[in-house]
């Protein structure tokens, strides 16, 4: 179940790229690139624009920081499932699907509506 989320997660990227009718890339590669070239001018080096060096300060390609967020998302969700199995005894397919139940009955109960 929690291998399956990393399909979902990247669902849920394009989502919110289509929500917004742009590229999360887009909004931070301008940034990136501007933030390296002030690094390297504040440790002396001067690079012209046309310099062949100038293409590894370049800002992170959307497929980057896809993989990024996806990394972020699956390492915290697996770091929080195993912990409830530590916790409960279970073993790790038992406890994501324990963890899930508990999340839909919450919602639930959230929401005002009893199961």
């Amino acid at each position: 179940m929690l291998a399956n989320g990393g399909g979902v997660t990247c669902s849920y990227f394009e989502w919110l790229k289509n929500l917004d009718h742009i590229a999360p890339g887009r909004m931070t590669k301008k940034y990136q690139e501007k933030q390296n070239i002030k690094i390297m001018e504040t440790m002396g080096y001067k690079l012209p624009k046309n310099s062949p060096h100038m293409k590894n300060l370049t800002g992170a390609r959307e497929i980057d920081i896809v993989y990024s967020g996806l990394e972020e998302v699956m390492n915290e969700a697996t770091k929080t499932h195993w912990e409830y199995a530590v916790e409960n005894n279970l073993n790790f397919r038992d406890a994501c699907l324990g963890k899930a139940i508990r999340k839909i009955y919450t919602h639930f109960e959230q929401s005002g509506l009893m199961i």
